[in-house]
């Protein structure tokens, strides 16, 4: 939490963290988006709360949704597939 361009210092070094796991992602202006196991996110979202410490955070608030399905996965694309590429200027 925070301001400025120390803010978006320590924000990208989180998005490094989620980068080099692996997982599929999407960063947006207000959120980052990942997809994958639940584990595997969980612990990709620990590291990525830890490295922001590192870089000088004084706190952090973290906002989670998820979805889960018992009878297929979610998927970003399923989200967003027929908006892309569309803009209104």
């Amino acid at each position: 939490m925070g301001s400025g361009s120390k803010t978006y210092g320590i924000i990208d070094e989180a998005i490094k963290v989620i980068q080099t796991s692996g997982i599929r992602y999407q960063v947006c202006p207000f959120e980052t988006v990942l997809e994958g196991d639940y584990d595997k996110l969980m612990n990709v979202l620990k590291k990525a709360q830890e490295v922001c410490f590192k870089y000088g955070a004084e706190s952090i608030l973290t906002h989670i949704k998820i979805e889960w399905h018992r009878d297929r996965d979610a998927s970003i694309d399923e989200k967003v597939s027929k908006y892309k590429g569309k803009t209104k200027d």
